[in-house]
């Protein structure tokens, strides 16, 4: 019996998976949360063969900086992120999080059991589209710092407001923002926004 870890925040979808994986001869939900920070506590009362993470979820960690977790501390249990932020860039960063699996929301049913069969049995599972745009696909070029300056700038932030948001100066955002949008080939400060974006870097 393979015993799954599932975290979903929206608890109609959460509600419908365990109604959907409930009906599998070989699977048992031991555990469902709706936030990032239990489900580390959750493996470790449970111990899960798979965990189902979604990625967006409530807390002070999102699902891949648990998947990280869960690989550091219970390697044994795999697991699989089901998202739909089917972005190269996530695809990515939940692959260097060591995670067996990588699905969309928007596959079909019966690809969630095939899938969480197929990792429980050690093997990796993820979309081959995807898997093809994140090897050609552009590597982010922005620092994680200024990744947060775009960031909060995308937000509708002017200068003062970024400096003090992230205890910069004036002058050392203006400077990160030039950067930006030089690395990034953008015409200005929102053509910079639109492409990181678009690209799934912030």
């Amino acid at each position: 019996m393979i015993r799954v870890l599932l975290a979903e925040d929206m608890h109609l979808i959460r509600g419908a998976l365990v109604a959907l994986l409930g009906l599998e001869p070989d699977m048992v939900v031991v555990s469902e949360v709706s936030s990032g920070d239990e489900v580390m506590p959750e493996a470790i009362r449970h111990g899960p063969d798979v965990a189902v993470l979604d990625i967006n979820m409530p807390g002070g960690i999102d699902g891949l900086a648990a998947a990280a977790l869960l690989a550091e501390r219970l390697p044994d249990c795999r697991v699989l992120i089901l998202t739909s932020l089917g972005r190269p860039e996530t695809l990515r960063k939940a692959l260097s999080a060591e995670v067996r699996g990588f699905m969309l929301k928007d596959a079909p049913p019966a690809q969630l059991a095939d899938a969480i069969r197929r990792v429980a049995a050690g093997e990796r599972v993820i979309d081959p589209q995807l898997a093809a745009a994140a090897i050609t696909g552009r590597q982010n070029p922005l620092s994680l710092r200024e990744v947060e300056v775009l960031r909060t700038a995308a937000g509708g932030a002017d200068l003062s407001e970024i400096a003090s948001t992230l205890h910069l100066t004036k002058g050392t955002v203006r400077n990160y923002l030039g950067a930006i949008v030089t690395k990034l080939d953008a015409r200005n400060r929102l053509d910079a926004v639109r492409i990181a974006t678009e690209a799934g870097w912030l």
